[in-house]
């Protein structure tokens, strides 16, 4: 019972972690919004914003660390062949599914906030090609890591706990 119940924490913590961590993105992204623009077709000239760095920067932090507990905690779930994998147990299937699509998320999710937290790193005003919502998007992808990477502790834990 007292394992159920320290699993119940990792997944409330790493969740905790990527919801706070969206929330940052998507404040970032706010942010960066209220700052005058200038578009001329598809260049756009905007002056950068401290806050949204700080923002894109915590938020990305927080992202990472959130998957590193999870990883850390939830044990490697590696099949190595696809024979392994025909003869794995449906949790272990699905907790080597779910680390993929976490990782996939993880570097999405970094790779987005980090754009838009450096594209606010600088002092001056700076024209670049129109971007989109990249802090928001890297936001988003807190939010879907967050969920796959609870299903992957999940399975992971389980399949660590089956009989062989």
């Amino acid at each position: 019972m007292a394992k159920m119940g320290a699993a119940i924490l990792v997944c409330i913590v790493v969740l905790a972690l990527d919801v706070t961590a969206g929330i940052l993105g998507i404040q970032a992204q706010a942010a960066q919004n209220k700052v005058k623009k200038v578009t001329i077709l598809f260049i756009q000239c905007e002056k950068p914003v401290y806050k949204a760095y700080q923002l894109g920067l915590a938020a990305a932090v927080l992202l990472v660390v959130a998957h590193a507990i999870a990883n850390f905690l939830g044990g490697c779930a590696c099949i190595c062949s696809q024979l392994e994998f025909i003869k794995a147990s449906i949790n272990r299937k699905l907790a080597a599914i779910t680390i993929i699509l976490s990782w996939i998320a993880l570097i999405a999710g970094f790779s987005l906030l980090l754009a838009g937290a450096m594209s606010n790193s600088k002092s001056t005003t700076s024209c670049k090609l129109t971007q989109g919502h990249t802090l928001a998007l890297g936001g988003i992808m807190c939010f879907v890591h967050g969920g796959i990477t609870v299903a992957y502790y999940v399975t992971a834990t389980a399949a660590a706990h089956e009989v062989p």
